[in-house]
């Protein structure tokens, strides 16, 4: 493929701060932070050694678009400050458009999975014991199956790079934020996913699941972060032939994932080299979930 990936940020204008699977993040002042979306893509908490082309940039527009249509339910940590406004100018082709300049909040330590729709680990754990993260669901669901009563609230724990997350149960949520803020992050969460997968299903796409993050300013502010609603965060069906009871096609990176199991890779580093076809393919998910989502 001749399109020119980022894997690696090299900012020297900024101070680095942070390098996850995914974004890059340099400090700009005492208030704000650069993110910079590379082209990196991890799959089972592991950094795969080829970049995907493009990548970054179309997940800048699709965070982008769900965190100005969503703005109305939460605040997130967006500015109005152009990243190419805070980096050398021979530095700018990192940046455009696959940045944000973004607000330096308090991140907190569970990240906020939703699921709609039983699917990947929350369907392995229904299979072994009927529930999903301590959450008990009826018997006789399939794969695939919208989840009764509407979506439910499923924390995990956040992991390093290399290393993975962890389901946990509501409780032990409350453990680590304390029951007023899990209850308030739960709420969030579920609200933000409702809206999106109603807008969605206008647009014929499923969400089945997603996972979002939250953080809070000095004044204990909760706040949207990181990505949104992104094939990286996200699992996205085609509503048209959409049939429970078998694993559905995807718009996101289930579709790498797919790949990966294939291969007989044991999940742990260093992971396998991606294939030109599979890199072209990926592209062609992840340009079309924004096109029918965002467009």
């Amino acid at each position: 493929m001749t399109t020119a990936t980022l894997f690696e940020t090299n900012i020297t204008s900024l101070p680095l701060l942070h390098r996850g699977k995914v974004r890059d993040i340099y400090v700009v002042d005492e208030n704000n932070l650069l993110i910079i979306q590379t082209d990196r893509i991890s799959a089972f908490d592991v950094i795969l050694p080829t970049p995907i082309p493009e990548k970054g940039k179309i997940l800048t527009k699709i965070s982008r678009f769900w965190f100005e249509k969503l703005a109305h339910i939460i605040p997130n940590h967006l500015t109005d400050i152009p990243p190419e406004s805070v980096i050398l100018p021979g530095e700018r082709d990192q940046v455009t458009d696959r940045a944000f300049v973004v607000k330096k909040l308090k991140p907190l330590p569970v990240e906020a999975i939703v699921r709609g729709y039983i699917s990947g680990s929350g369907w392995r754990d229904y299979q072994h014991s009927g529930t999903i993260c301590g959450v008990t669901l009826p018997e006789g669901l399939r794969e695939a199956d919208k989840i009764p009563d509407g979506a439910i609230f499923t924390p995990s724990t956040k992991a390093e790079a290399g290393s993975h997350d962890e389901n946990i149960s509501y409780a032990s949520c409350e453990q680590i934020l304390g029951a007023p803020l899990a209850s308030v992050v739960s709420k969030y969460a579920i609200a933000l996913y409702s809206a999106a997968a109603d807008y969605a299903l206008t647009r014929n796409i499923i969400i089945a699941d997603t996972k979002f993050e939250f953080g809070l300013d000095d004044n204990d502010q909760l706040y949207l972060i990181d990505e949104a609603l992104t094939p990286d965060s996200s699992r996205f069906w085609p509503a048209e032939g959409y049939q429970p009871g078998k694993t559905p096609p995807s718009y996101d990176k289930q579709f790498i994932r797919d790949w990966l199991e294939q291969t007989g890779w044991n999940k742990t580093p260093p992971a396998p080299a991606i294939p030109a076809e599979i890199l072209m393919q990926t592209v062609e998910k992840y340009q079309e979930a924004y096109q029918v989502l965002a467009q």
